[in-house]
């Protein structure tokens, strides 16, 4: 057999890896957020929390991963970490718990709305704004469908 050939049998495929770490994570309030498998077979594992997300939950499911895909017959390159507060929401259920954070959405067309995540479901979400300018308080409530959205991401404020 060519080296090509057993080269390609021996890539991981993501499916398999997706099938461990909910293994790992059954029966907890964690989820998995995205699994990137580049060539070479370069292993991206991103996670979250219903609460909070550690670096130890990060270190189980990497463990987990070693646990099942021994490194000398695969040979591969793992990252887990957590899908950190300047990532995109990616799911549903991260728009969920992250309901009452300001957040800036990008709408598809490239504009932004900032303003309070109030609400989420599987077709719009709905966010509040109030600005004053010039001693005039605006306020407004934004439903916005999904497939309107480029991306969403949390308003990082140090106040």
């Amino acid at each position: 057999m060519s080296p090509f050939l057993l080269h390609l049998k021996k890539m991981i495929d993501k499916e398999s890896i997706v099938r461990e770490i909910e293994t790992a994570l059954l029966d907890t309030d964690r989820f998995i957020v995205e699994v990137k498998v580049k060539a070479g077979n370069r292993i991206t594992v991103l996670l979250d929390s219903d609460t909070q997300i550690t670096i130890a939950d990060c270190v189980a499911v990497n463990r987990h991963i070693e646990s099942v895909f021994d490194r000398e017959v695969e040979d591969y390159e793992l990252t887990v970490s957590s899908s950190g507060i300047d990532q995109p929401y990616k799911l549903l259920r991260q728009y969920i718990k992250n309901i009452g954070r300001e957040v800036d959405v990008t709408y598809l067309d490239g504009t932004v709305f900032t303003g309070k995540l109030v609400a989420a479901d599987s077709e719009k979400i709905t966010v509040y704004s109030k600005t004053k300018v010039k001693k005039v308080e605006t306020e407004e409530t934004r439903e916005i469908l999904i497939n309107q959205i480029k991306h969403t991401k949390e308003v990082i404020s140090f106040k």
